[in-house]
């Protein structure tokens, strides 16, 4: 029997969450500070707890939220800046202009997004 789509995009995600968990850009400290996604629905200024960047490109991400799997929630601040979902995947598989890969601030301090300028 051939291996449906699914199956080969099942194993693809496990892969990239696999070495997501051995890279030094978010280790299991970090991983752990990470709250749920959903948690801070309803929170009128929600903290940021992890900064995410390419060192080449302008565009950075904010976390407040994880699902613990592959989706964030945050601050995205590239064109326009505004709150959304992004993927942790697709931010690994893309490059900054100059092809450096994304990378975690280690320096950020948990601030809430309001005084994120």
């Amino acid at each position: 029997m051939k291996p449906s789509i699914l199956t080969h995009q099942a194993k693809a995600v496990n892969t990239v969450l696999e070495s997501i968990r051995k890279s030094k850009l978010l280790p299991q400290k970090v991983l752990s500070s990470l709250p749920p996604l959903g948690s801070t629905d309803g929170q009128q200024d929600p903290k940021a707890v992890l900064k995410l960047f390419y060192p080449d490109f302008s565009w950075t991400w904010y976390v407040t939220e994880f699902d613990g799997d592959d989706t964030f929630f945050g601050l995205v601040d590239g064109d326009v800046r505004e709150l959304g979902y992004f993927s942790l995947s697709e931010l690994l598989r893309n490059s900054g202009q100059c092809g450096m890969p994304i990378e975690r601030d280690r320096a950020f301090q948990p601030t809430p997004l309001s005084d994120i300028s």
